[in-house]
């Protein structure tokens, strides 16, 4: 294995609110590779946006602060840069695809305008370079007469095409890490399906690592090479996404795919994991997830457990995890959930 492109160690976030001192991010630590995509999984409010963000350095502070950590990124920690140091890389070398295209972009300025904005910061671009390269990059993600569209301010774009224009910016620089956070949010699942080819296919043109962020286990099986599943700011299960998908082993992921809805059988009921997320400004003592799980003993109330090696591969946070047997039945109905899907045409939807 080839030394990693992204090293991110035992990093941290908290905010400060009315409530008190959120943790969104507590320890956590992962690699990234060259050429491969990453996904990061878990329900709203787990910590999966607030740490690309600090990646990026966009954590506003206050209220929010990095607690610790570090972010090797060629040789350099990047929660020890300044912003004018990060503001040469964003955008460049690591580039980052948001949640929502239409608050992303700047509803005064065109597309042009704002596409062609990143070479010449960046590039050294002049604008007739930027724009014949705006203009490339546009066709590239399957904007329509894109020398006329460019043109065009963000609110006469359909959802789809702002989030093509979204990636067309992001990967003007052929940047080494794309950041994808919820890429295909409100989008239906004909767009999905082609946003996510889209990237697929320009990463194996470009050999841009992806870090993808979603809570869609259709999007991750279709997708991505490894998976780190996100509960409560940590990590509670990391494994390549075959192993996932075959051999969960924490009872959150078993949650996970067994409540993916099945096609197969009429009228079958969702079998929810029970309970609400915890406050993260009031955690449980122990396991984050222990009140909620169904194969807590006594040990989980009292100690946090942390990623451990699991038979057959990957890694569990969890003192009592799922035995192979159970997990890979689960697992096997929710891979079939999930070929159903794909079958009819929403593989990439939910």
């Amino acid at each position: 294995m080839t030394n990693p492109l992204l090293q991110v160690e035992n990093l941290a976030v908290q905010f400060k609110t009315d409530d008190g001192t959120i943790r969104a991010v507590d320890g956590v630590s992962f690699s990234l590779q060259p050429g491969e995509t990453l996904g990061i999984v878990g329900e709203s409010g787990s910590g999966k946006s607030v740490t690309s963000l600090a990646l990026m350095g966009l954590i506003p502070q206050p209220p929010g602060k990095v607690l610790s950590g570090r972010a090797l990124f060629e040789g350099t920690d990047l929660l020890q840069l300044s912003q004018r140091q990060l503001s040469k890389i964003r955008g460049n070398k690591i580039a980052m695809i948001f949640q929502d295209p239409m608050t992303a972009l700047n509803p005064f300025l065109t597309v042009m305008e704002q596409v062609s904005e990143v070479t010449e910061l960046h590039l050294g671009h002049t604008a007739s370079q930027a724009r014949r390269h705006a203009i490339e990059m546009l066709e590239r993600v399957g904007i329509p007469d894109a020398a006329r569209r460019c043109n065009d301010y963000p609110h006469q774009f359909s959802g789809g095409q702002r989030q093509r224009v979204m990636i067309a910016m992001a990967l003007s620089c052929r940047p080494k890490i794309l950041i994808a956070d919820e890429p295909t949010t409100a989008l239906d699942v004909t767009i999905q399906a082609q946003i996510l080819d889209l990237m697929s296919d320009l990463q194996r043109e470009t050999g841009t690592a992806i870090i993808l962020i979603t809570h869609d286990l259709g999007v991750v099986a279709g997708t991505c090479h490894r998976v780190n599943v996100m509960y409560a700011g940590r990590f509670v299960e990391e494994a390549p996404v075959d192993t996932l998908f075959a051999n969960p082993r924490h009872p959150y992921t078993v949650g996970l795919l067994h409540s993916i809805p099945r096609l197969d059988v009429a009228r079958q009921p969702l079998t929810p994991i029970p309970g609400q997320p915890p406050d993260l400004a009031d955690l449980p003592s122990g396991c984050a997830f222990g009140p909620r799980c169904v194969n807590r003993i006594e040990r989980c109330s009292q100690e946090v457990p942390l990623l451990t090696p699991q038979a057959g591969g990957g890694c569990a946070a969890c003192f009592n995890p799922v035995d192979s047997l159970t997990s890979g039945a689960i697992a096997m109905q929710g891979m079939q959930s999930l070929e159903r899907l794909d079958s009819s045409g929403g593989s990439h939807g939910q």
